[in-house]
């Protein structure tokens, strides 16, 4: 599909600080599927998945974080890899709940607390015992994913739908989000690219082939941000 019709600046606009504003975004972002998967991230205009201090921060905008807010609470779980956990000093969304995949447990610079019975710790089924330990969190609820040290991300999503989790937005970072793509597993990216030229050593989105998506939303807003919804051509 050709999209030629472009939106005018200013027309149409939501104040998204209202609760009218947050009930439309809400509404455009809703789901009506019992399982489904999203990759939810941002990138710079030169494909960086992180600002000037190495993380999302210095990238991200009101609206983003709005956004963020209103998928978690759509999903079930919120599926993150170990790197980000580290890199990005992680806490626990209010809503869903968060499952790390890691393979040796090491979470070093994470900000979950000392216990957290609600953190998922998705791993090889050989090195659950490991990761366990490793990871610091005594109260973390090991998911244990047969298949080696691959875990390939079509388990993953099964053994999530398996304990009652089947609705999961994807957060990254850039290897794990690339490796949902290829496997062919996501149903919507959700995409926010800052106005920003940052530095970019690798893509947000490391894939090695084109995904051919169709076009099922977009936003703009006054600080020049843009707001994607894609959704894979089946």
């Amino acid at each position: 599909m050709q999209v030629t019709q472009v939106v005018p600046a200013g027309g149409g606009a939501h104040d998204i600080g209202t609760p009218e504003g947050r009930a439309w975004l809400e509404a455009l972002y809703a789901r009506d599927e019992a399982r489904y998967v999203r990759l939810n991230m941002i990138t710079s205009l030169t494909g960086a998945a992180a600002g000037s201090d190495g993380t999302s921060e210095t990238l991200t905008s009101p609206t983003d974080r709005a956004l963020l807010g209103i998928i978690r609470a759509a999903a079930d779980v919120v599926v993150v890899g170990a790197a980000t956990v580290r890199a990005e000093g992680y806490v626990l969304p209010r809503r869903a709940r968060l499952a790390v995949v890691t393979v040796s447990g090491d979470l070093d610079g994470h900000r979950l607390g000392d216990t957290m019975e609600g953190v998922l710790l998705i791993c090889p089924e050989a090195r659950a015992a490991e990761v366990q330990d490793r990871s610091g969190l005594p109260g973390a609820q090991v998911v244990a994913v047969a298949g080696g040290d691959d875990l390939e991300p079509a388990a993953i999503c099964d053994a999530l739908a398996d304990r009652g989790l089947p609705r999961i937005v994807c957060e990254g970072g850039p290897t794990l989000a690339a490796r949902f793509a290829a496997a062919g597993v996501i149903d919507e990216y959700c995409v926010s690219v800052a106005p920003a030229l940052e530095a970019a050593a690798r893509p947000f989105l490391p894939i090695h082939a084109r995904v051919a998506t169709d076009l099922a939303g977009m936003l703009v807003d006054e600080a020049a941000f843009s707001y994607l919804r894609l959704r894979p051509r089946r």
